[in-house]
């Protein structure tokens, strides 16, 4: 399927303007930038109110988000994209609002600590302290702890399921879902084949998923680990019922819908949406492309569905 147009049009004016790939910028200029970019694209969602929350000091925060009407809500663990090197809670303000207004539920988006300041492993620990510190304290925020649900997108979908994964052995039955949005699930160094036909020109390049895993993986680079690649994890029965969105021009594509033919092996129940004519990162764009608010459309849908499911 040909590229969506408005889409088309959105990476025209990046390239006319001479928008750089974040692998040729400094780290504090990537980071900024992202910001902009989705600064753009602010959710018109009216919701309770929002806090920000310092979980540990010196290592994680969060954003609270609060939906309009009366609690007990169900819950959302969000954890943002940008390849473990970029993005924060003010980039995902919008997302998450938007979440928050349309499912009616309490967001808790994870401020975790980025590389390559903090390499990994700190992005997971920091993932999963702050799933515990959700269960522990889901009550105090009005959260209703039968329904919660985890979820996120690139770097931050690949962080969300390396949490549920672990999540299963030390905190059962405490996830109902997990929202998975162009994960990055199975980076091992070889290219695939979405990889090189998608490799440049649709915002995020194979060159900056080089830089990215490089940044985040440190010196070491265990690229093999699978509390990275998801690819390497042994067991995944027993994991919460998964919604799995990938795109067509993404390089991630396949590792992507890869790990949605595992889940489903594994047995675990799984919807999967491939958008065809779709970047990586569509989902940003929500307010302004329809493509984009109808991925929006499809998680939110998805997300009530589940916690109808877990009362």
């Amino acid at each position: 399927m040909p590229l969506d147009p408005q889409l088309q049009k959105f990476l025209g004016d990046l390239a006319a303007a001479g928008v750089p790939e974040f692998n040729t910028l400094p780290v504090d200029t990537a980071r900024a930038g992202f910001k902009q970019l989705l600064a753009s694209f602010p959710s018109t969602q009216s919701i309770a109110g929002t806090e920000d929350r310092v979980l540990a000091a010196d290592r994680v925060s969060a954003r609270i988000y609060t939906p309009n009407g009366t609690g007990p809500f169900p819950v959302l663990l969000f954890i943002h994209g940008g390849g473990w090197v970029i993005g924060d809670l003010d980039s995902y303000d919008g997302i998450c609002r938007e979440l928050c207004g349309a499912v009616g539920c309490i967001v808790v988006s994870v401020d975790y600590r980025l590389a390559p300041e903090h390499p990994f492993p700190a992005a997971v620990d920091d993932c999963g302290f702050a799933l515990r510190w959700l269960i522990e304290h889901c009550e105090e925020i009005g959260g209703d702890p039968q329904r919660i649900a985890i979820g996120g997108d690139s770097a931050g979908g690949n962080l969300a399921a390396v949490t549920a994964i672990e999540a299963r052995k030390t905190l059962p039955g405490r996830l109902c879902a997990q929202l998975l949005v162009y994960p990055v699930a199975g980076y091992v160094g070889t290219p695939s084949a979405s990889m090189i036909a998608n490799a440049e020109g649709y915002l995020l390049t194979q060159r900056d998923m080089v830089w990215f895993t490089r940044d985040y993986l440190g010196p070491a680079h265990d690229s093999q680990n699978p509390r990275f690649n998801l690819s390497r994890a042994e067991d995944l029965s027993g994991l919460p019922p998964a919604l799995v969105i990938t795109a067509e021009f993404d390089p991630l594509r396949d590792e992507g819908d890869a790990y949605a033919d595992a889940l489903k092996k594994a047995g675990v129940k799984v919807d999967h949406s491939r958008y065809d004519g779709a970047i990586h990162g569509f989902l940003y764009f929500f307010p302004a492309f329809d493509i984009s608010g109808r991925v929006m459309k499809e998680a939110g849908e998805w997300l009530k569905q589940q916690f109808a499911r877990a009362r």
